[in-house]
C-alpha cells in the first residue's frame, strides 16, 4: 500500500510542476522542491531551488503561453528515496508580430526524496529528445475551439475562479 501512496504522490508533484510553471504561479513552483534540491536545465541553467525559480520566472516571462504536458511517467521507489524518468511534450509561444511556437519532446530525469511524509524534487535533468519550431498561425486561434476561454499564464486563467481547490495550492 505504501508504494500506490508513493507512486500516486510521484503523479501528483510531477503534474503540478506542470501546473505551477503554465499558471506562473511561482510560489507553488518553489514548495514542490526541498531546500537543497537542485535543478540541471543543460547550459541554461544549474542551482539551487530559489535560483531555478527566479530562473523559469525571467525565461518564461518570454512567453505568451506555455503547456507542459506529462505523457509517460516511470518511477522506481525505494523507500523515502526515489527516482523518475518523466516524458513531456513541451509548448511555448511568444507574442508579436514575429511571434513563433516551439514544440519540444523532453524527459525530466529526476530524483524525489520523501521528508516528513511529503515527497518533493531532490533534483531534476532535463533531457532534449526533440524540438520543431514554427511560425504562429493567428487564425488557428480564431478558427479553432473559437467559443472556448484562451487560457491565460497566470491567475486570471479560468481554471483559478472554476476551480478554487487549485488555486488554494499556491500559498
Amino acid at each position: 500500500m505504501d508504494e500506490i501512496i508513493a507512486r500516486d504522490s510521484l503523479r501528483r508533484l510531477v503534474t503540478v510542476y506542470s501546473r505551477a510553471a503554465d499558471r506562473r504561479d511561482f510560489a507553488l513552483l518553489r514548495s514542490l522542491y526541498h531546500d537543497d534540491a537542485f535543478d540541471h536545465h543543460g547550459s541554461m541553467f544549474t542551482g539551487g531551488a530559489d535560483a531555478y525559480v527566479v530562473f523559469v520566472e525571467k525565461a518564461i516571462a518570454a512567453y505568451d503561453a506555455t503547456v507542459h504536458y506529462v505523457v509517460n511517467m516511470a518511477f522506481e521507489i525505494d523507500g523515502d528515496e526515489a527516482e523518475g524518468e518523466i516524458h513531456k511534450i513541451n509548448y511555448h509561444r511568444t507574442g508579436g508580430a514575429d511571434a513563433y511556437e516551439i514544440i519540444t519532446g523532453s524527459r525530466s530525469l529526476d530524483r524525489y526524496a520523501r521528508r516528513n511524509g511529503e515527497w518533493r524534487f531532490l533534483s531534476r535533468s532535463i533531457t532534449l529528445d526533440w524540438a520543431h519550431r514554427q511560425p504562429v498561425d493567428p487564425s488557428a486561434y480564431d478558427d479553432f475551439a473559437a467559443g472556448s476561454p484562451h487560457g491565460r499564464a497566470g491567475p486570471d486563467d479560468l481554471s483559478y475562479s472554476l476551480l478554487t481547490r487549485f488555486a488554494r495550492q499556491s500559498g
